[in-house]
C-alpha cells in the first residue's frame, strides 16, 4: 500500500512540475516578445468612425449599474454611431435603476436600450447572444458590471480593426479600482497583473491561442457571429467563443497599454465563487475542444500544447490537495522519499518569476507592491484549492452548471481617504458553505502533518505543510467573516 501511495505522490509532484516548467517557458517567451508591438494605427476621424455596439450584461447589480451605464454612454465616440445595450437579467431593484438611467440618457439623445429578460436562460452567454442578434454595430465592446471604461477606450481600440481585416478581437488590460482596499485585493491585483502583463502578452504576440477575458474587449461583430456566437454549454463563454474563433483562423490583438479599470471582489467568498467559475469553465472548454486544438493545422505544436496547459492550469489545485493528503501518512509510515531530479525544484520558480516580472513591467514601486501583496497572494493561492477542486469535480460529474455572479460594491477610494462602499455592511447575504468546514479541517490536517514531520525529522516537508495550514486557515477565516457580516 505504501509503495503505491509513494508512486502516486511522485507522479503528482511530476505533474505539478510540468505546470512549473510551463511557467518558465512563459518567462522565456516574455523576455523574447516583450518589446514586440503592432504598428500604431492612424487616429480615428469622426467621419470614418464605424458603428459600434456596447453591451453591458448585468444581473442584480444595484450598487454599480448607474456608474456602468454612465461610463458606457460617456465613451468618446460619435453619438450617432454608438449603440448601448443594457442586457439585464436582474430580479431586484437593478432593473428599475437601469430603466431610469436609460430613460435619462435616451432623452439626451443616446441610442441606448434596456433589454430585460424574464428568465436567465443561458445566463451571461444567453444575454450576450440575445443582444448580438440585435446589435447594429460593426464592432461590439463588452463590459461587465464591475468595469468603468475610460472615455478614450473606443478611440484606442477601434482603429486597429480598420487596418487589419482579419482581426477578430482586441483585448485590453484590466486595471484595478480598489487594489489597495485590503490584503486580499492586493493579492488579486498581483495575480491579474501576472495574467495580463505577462501571460496574455505572450499568448497574443507568440500566437499561442490568445483569448478574450470576458470584459474590457472589442469583437468584430462578424467574427463573433461567424464563430457561432455566444454559447451556454460552459460557464466560461469568453474562452469558449475565443477558442472557436481561433480555430477558425481569426487573429486577436492584446493592447497592454490600454487599461480597463474594474473593481476587485473585496470578499473572500465572492472571490472564491469567481475563481471556481473560471476553474470549472476552463475544464469544460478543455473537454469541449481538446481534440480540435490538437488537430488544428493552423497552429504550431507549441501553440497547441501551450493552449491545453493553460486551459487545464486549475488542475494544480486538486493536485496540491493530493500532495497534502498523501504526505502525512507517508511520513508517518516512514516512506523513503527519494531525491527528486533538480529540475523539478527549479520548475517551482516559474510562477514566482512571472509575478515579479509583471510588477516590474507595470509599476515603478514594484518591489514594495510585491512585498505588501505577495504574502497574501501565496496564502490565497493555496487556500483556493478546496473550492476550485470541488468546482472541477462538478464540471466532470454534473450536467447543469448555474452561473454564480461575483458581488460588486461600488468600492472606490474617496478623495479625503476611505472608501465609498462597505462590503462588511451585510448588503448581500452570504450563505454558509460546507466548503468552509473542509478548508478548516484541511488546515488542521496540515498542522497534524507538520507535527508528524517534526517527530520523524523530515524538516524538508515542514514549509509545504505549514503553508497549507496557513493558506487554508486564512481562507476559512475570511469566509466565515463574510458569512457573519452578512447575517
Amino acid at each position: 500500500m505504501i509503495p503505491l501511495l509513494g508512486v502516486l505522490y511522485s507522479l503528482t509532484v511530476f505533474w505539478l512540475a510540468l505546470y512549473g516548467l510551463a511557467g518558465l517557458l512563459t518567462v522565456g517567451l516574455y523576455l523574447r516578445h516583450r518589446r514586440d508591438s503592432p504598428p500604431r494605427p492612424r487616429p480615428l476621424r469622426p467621419e470614418n468612425a464605424p458603428p459600434v455596439t456596447v453591451q453591458l450584461p448585468v444581473h442584480n447589480e444595484p450598487l454599480v449599474i448607474e456608474r456602468l451605464i454612465d461610463a458606457a454612454v460617456g465613451l468618446d465616440y460619435p453619438i450617432d454611431r454608438l449603440q448601448v445595450q443594457v442586457l439585464d437579467d436582474s430580479t431586484d431593484e437593478t432593473t428599475a435603476l437601469a430603466a431610469a438611467r436609460v430613460a435619462h440618457h435616451r432623452a439626451a439623445g443616446a441610442d441606448i436600450e434596456l433589454a430585460h429578460r424574464s428568465s436567465r436562460a443561458g445566463y451571461k452567454a444567453g444575454a450576450l447572444q440575445a443582444g448580438l442578434s440585435r446589435a447594429k454595430g460593426e464592432f461590439t465592446a463588452i463590459f461587465d458590471a464591475d468595469f468603468v471604461p475610460d472615455p478614450a477606450f473606443l478611440q484606442q481600440t477601434i482603429p486597429y480593426f480598420l487596418e487589419n481585416a482579419d482581426l477578430g478581437m482586441v483585448q485590453t488590460r484590466w486595471g484595478h479600482l480598489n487594489a489597495d482596499y485590503s490584503a486580499l485585493t492586493r493579492a488579486q491585483a498581483i495575480s491579474l497583473d501576472k495574467h495580463f502583463a505577462i501571460e496574455q502578452l505572450v499568448r497574443h504576440r507568440a500566437d499561442l491561442f490568445p483569448k478574450f477575458n470576458g470584459s474590457g474587449g472589442v469583437w468584430r461583430t462578424a467574427c463573433a457571429r461567424a464563430a457561432g456566437g455566444w454559447q451556454a454549454s460552459t460557464v466560461c463563454e469568453d474562452l469558449d467563443l475565443s477558442t472557436r474563433a481561433q480555430l477558425d483562423g481569426w487573429r486577436f490583438l492584446f493592447l497592454p497599454d490600454v487599461v480597463s479599470p474594474a473593481e476587485l471582489p473585496p470578499q473572500m467568498t465572492a472571490f472564491k465563487s469567481q475563481q471556481a467559475r473560471w476553474a470549472k469553465g476552463s475544464l469544460q472548454c478543455t473537454a469541449k475542444y481538446w481534440r480540435a486544438i490538437l488537430g488544428s493545422r493552423r497552429h504550431t505544436l507549441l501553440a497547441r500544447a501551450y493552449a491545453l496547459f493553460a486551459m487545464t492550469g486549475y488542475l494544480a489545485h486538486p493536485l496540491l490537495l493530493v500532495l497534502l493528503l498523501l504526505l502525512p501518512p507517508l511520513l508517518c509510515w516512514g516512506h523513503d522519499f527519494s531525491p527528486l531530479p533538480a529540475w523539478l525544484g527549479i520548475a517551482g520558480l516559474g510562477q514566482p518569476l512571472l509575478f515579479l516580472l509583471s510588477q516590474r513591467a507595470l509599476y515603478p514601486d514594484w518591489l514594495w507592491r510585491t512585498a505588501v501583496g505577495g504574502p497574501a497572494l501565496v496564502l490565497v493561492a493555496v487556500g483556493l484549492a478546496p473550492s476550485n477542486s470541488w468546482s472541477i469535480w462538478e464540471a466532470i460529474c454534473r450536467r447543469t452548471h448555474p452561473f454564480h455572479r461575483t458581488l460588486k460594491f461600488n468600492l472606490l477610494p474617496r478623495a479625503g481617504g476611505g472608501w465609498t462602499g462597505r462590503p462588511e455592511a451585510g448588503i448581500f447575504r452570504v450563505p454558509f458553505s460546507p466548503l468552509i468546514l473542509a478548508e478548516a479541517a484541511l488546515a488542521l490536517y496540515a498542522l497534524l502533518g507538520a507535527n508528524v514531520a517534526v517527530a520523524r525529522g523530515s524538516h524538508g516537508s515542514l514549509p509545504f505543510l505549514l503553508l497549507c495550514a496557513a493558506g487554508l486557515g486564512y481562507t476559512a477565516a475570511l469566509s466565515l467573516k463574510d458569512v457573519r457580516n452578512s447575517a
